[in-house]
């Protein structure tokens, strides 16, 4: 045998013990070479905390090959791609308890802020409206006299709700990291070695859920945990795969898509978040017929249900472009007054303490809403005043002499997609949105 001969096979063996757990296949490689979408080489996944890894003993299912490709696809659309690091390292942390915000989470501002601001939404909507000793009298400090065991219970009620929407109020399915691989990759895959270590625990009852989840909160809200991705896997497995196909249509394949370099939630993640329904668009229903009048050759799925907390959507490339989308009623009007906020392609929430303000249209004359933009610069809720009975006619001529997208805060311009015409007033506050 050659020298040329032993040193390849030299180089093959180095490359064997640099990789104990991926066999190398020179052919294979090579055929792979031009067959996956180019991808960047991403840095080495940060190890998750030995007490944020449960054991194999614990119970649950372990992973599959076929679910772990699966989850790629519908995330992705490819196997190819894997979570970056701004993903990673993300997780569901609250603000400190001595402040003004214990119960505003910090959101970082990749792509995984819009998943951490609708489970804010949901939090929001538990402290206030779910808890035993809610009553009719709210106020903002009570927001503020929370503890940790509170920000925990809150947190557990939040994530489950949304996997049990997920499962359609029959089941849910939480995805915990387990000590050891559940699976070998085969060379189509691209490993993380996160993914493959996953079990799956399934729950037939939502008091279930939350209890589990409350036993293992750690592991959503410690650093290191990679919690908004485990939760995602685990809306995903709640779902299933087949269902969530099922919802899309031809406008949508996969949940997230590639922008500036992260990775982004599509809307129909959003609407699964928030309806339990990956539904791809924010209208009421199911389109039939294009904007020429004639039948689509498969119909667009809308919303269909009202959801608990709501969603407004605001622009100003699209509303100048003429492409701004018309949030439905199923998501402005939801049954509890909290809105997830889309605002430029940043995510916050806005909410108001009177439950009333969506039954009674008397309360939707002059009223309070508070924002909160997720931001660590933001030391408490903004509170501001929206007022629906101003004088239009004032107000008309007021934003006659320029153009109204331009002149006023965008988080203005936000609410007035619900409320037309409304008068707003920051209190003092800088509009800083």
């Amino acid at each position: 045998m050659s020298d040329c001969r032993l040193d390849y096979i030299e180089l093959l063996q180095q490359e064997v013990n640099k990789n104990p757990d991926r066999l190398v296949d020179v052919g294979k490689e090579e055929e792979q070479e031009e067959a996956p979408p180019p991808c960047r080489t991403l840095p080495p996944l940060c190890s998750i905390p030995r007490r944020l890894v449960i054991s194999p003993s614990l119970g649950g299912t372990p992973v599959t090959p076929q679910l772990t490709e699966s989850l790629r696809r519908i995330l992705f659309g490819g196997t190819f791609h894997v979570f970056n690091y701004e993903w990673r390292k993300s997780f569901f942390q609250f603000r400190e308890l001595n402040s003004e915000l214990p119960y505003a989470l910090e959101a970082d501002r990749g792509g995984a802020r819009a998943i951490q601001m609708v489970i804010q939404a949901r939090i929001i909507k538990h402290l206030l409206f779910s808890r035993q000793s809610s009553s009719d009298g709210r106020m903002l400090h009570s927001l503020s006299e929370i503890g940790q065991r509170d920000q925990e219970r809150a947190l557990a009620a939040a994530l489950s709700s949304s996997l049990w929407l997920a499962g359609q109020e029959v089941s849910a399915t939480v995805t915990l990291v387990t000590e050891d691989y559940c699976i070998t990759p085969h060379l189509d895959y691209k490993l993380d070695n996160f993914t493959e270590r996953l079990q799956l625990f399934t729950f037939n009852k939502k008091d279930d859920v939350r209890k589990f989840i409350l036993e293992h909160i750690q592991c959503f809200k410690e650093e290191g945990s990679h919690g908004v991705i485990l939760f995602l896997y685990s809306l995903i497995c709640s779902r299933t795969v087949d269902r969530l196909k099922d919802d899309l249509d031809s406008t949508t394949s996969h949940l997230l898509y590639l922008s500036l370099g992260n990775f982004v939630c599509r809307q129909a993640l959003l609407n699964l978040l928030l309806t339990g329904r990956a539904s791809p668009h924010v209208f009421n229903g199911t389109l039939y017929f294009g904007e020429d009048g004639l039948p689509l050759e498969r119909p667009l799925q809308g919303v269909l249900t009202r959801s608990d907390v709501g969603y407004l959507h605001w622009s100003r490339e699209q509303m100048e472009r003429g492409r701004l989308p018309q949030v439905g009623s199923m998501l402005k009007t939801p049954r509890f007054p909290v809105w997830v906020c889309c605002i430029n392609s940043s995510y916050s929430v806005l909410f108001s303490l009177n439950r009333s303000l969506l039954s009674d249209w008397k309360m939707e004359h002059l009223f309070h809403l508070y924002y909160y933009n997720g931001q660590s610069s933001q030391n408490s809720a903004a509170r501001l005043t929206v007022d629906t009975h101003s004088h239009h006619w004032e107000t008309s001529s007021r934003e006659s002499s320029g153009d109204p997208e331009k002149r006023f805060p965008s988080l203005e311009m936000t609410i007035r997609t619900k409320w037309e015409g409304a008068a707003i007033d920051w209190n003092g506050t800088l509009p800083f949105y």
